[in-house]
């Protein structure tokens, strides 16, 4: 997730990542998100299991910025922000 001048970058993970997004958009959770009003989603990844997700988020937390931002633009070159892709993505695993 990223601020509305994409400066601020935050990495992680969820057993319900729709319901959390909402959350930070609302900022109703208090810590870095809300600091940083970080309420864009410009990248996600939808991983077979929790403990996936959760070893996935550690990995790229300690990431370089320039590492994390090639991921992003791999998939999100005008990062854009992708809640409403994410709806449609999850919607078709329901």
């Amino acid at each position: 997730m990223t601020n509305f001048t994409d400066t601020v970058l935050y990495t992680g993970a969820t057993t319900v990542l729709p319901d959390r997004i909402r959350l930070h958009q609302e900022e109703t959770l208090s810590g870095f998100t809300k600091r940083y009003h970080c309420t864009k989603l410009i990248y996600f990844e939808i991983c077979a299991s929790r403990d996936a997700a959760y070893r996935r988020e550690k990995e790229i937390k300690v990431w370089t910025r320039v590492k994390k931002e090639i991921l992003i633009l791999a998939k999100n070159p005008e990062k854009r922000d992708l809640f409403t892709v994410l709806l449609e993505e999850v919607s078709r695993y329901s």
